[in-house]
């Protein structure tokens, strides 16, 4: 692991007059997979949303890459947006644009190069992700599995240092879910990328999760964090572990 991608300290999480954590802390390292885990409404999307400068906060301090997220202006703006990719759970692609027109979208804004190696990148991006063969095809004629993998490499078309993954595997079958989690781990260990993902899926925590965060709104932040084997067994608190080994009735 590297140096620190991300820092969240002592983050108030939410919305004036409705805070859903007052107390955020942790660091993310450059090359870590890191899983954001927690029972519904804690606020794990909206946490995110304030990470990469959707929301604004409502108290502490959050740093990518060493800069202040809230504080950049201007050019410095704009690059800091530019150091991250972001996929949505539903995907979130452009219905009336092919696979390869939804992934050269941000190529286009965003780059100075020529239509041809605008075309070659955005082809590479897909190839990346398995999907050369679907460039022409619609949104709707993909797969589930296919509609991630196409928004992940929209979401790799800059070449950012950083992945958010809001749900990659959900609706997905096992053997579907399986191949993205294996894609994430290839493109985070093969292209040095930092990958932070929102999802329950026990499989794919215990398939690829370097670290996870299990949020807690009766807390107010993280409740604990550590790699899922050592969650599952040795966590401190009856709630983590429940999670971790499916058990309705978590135990002292």
């Amino acid at each position: 692991m590297g140096k620190p991608i991300i820092e969240c300290e002592h983050v108030a999480s939410g919305y004036p007059g409705n805070i859903l954590m007052r107390d955020v802390s942790f660091t993310v390292e450059e090359g870590e997979i890191v899983f954001v885990l927690g029972g519904s409404g804690c606020g794990k999307t909206t946490l995110l949303k304030h990470i990469i400068g959707q929301l604004p906060l409502q108290g502490g301090r959050i740093r990518l890459l060493g800069r202040d997220v809230a504080a950049a202006e201007g050019a410095e703006r704009d690059a800091l947006l530019r150091s991250f990719g972001m996929m949505y759970q539903s995907g979130a692609l452009f219905g009336t644009l092919s696979v390869l027109g939804n992934v050269l979208l941000p190529i286009e804004e965003f780059t100075p190069y020529p239509p041809e190696l605008r075309e070659a990148i955005a082809r590479l991006k897909l190839s990346q992700v398995g999907l050369l063969d679907r460039a022409d095809a619609l949104p709707a004629e993909l797969s589930g599995g296919q509609v991630k993998r196409a928004a992940i490499a929209r979401a790799m078309a800059l070449d950012p240092r950083l992945l958010f993954l809001d749900e990659p595997s959900a609706g997905l079958d096992p053997v579907t879910s399986a191949s993205i989690d294996a894609l994430i781990r290839t493109l985070s260990r093969e292209l040095g990328i930092t990958v932070v993902i929102i999802s329950h899926e026990l499989a794919s925590i215990n398939a690829i999760a370097d670290r996870v965060l299990y949020l807690d709104r009766a807390a107010g932040g993280v409740l604990d964090q550590g790699p899922p084997a050592k969650l599952r067994t040795d966590s401190p608190h009856p709630a983590v572990r429940a999670f971790f080994n499916r058990s309705p009735n978590p135990t002292p």
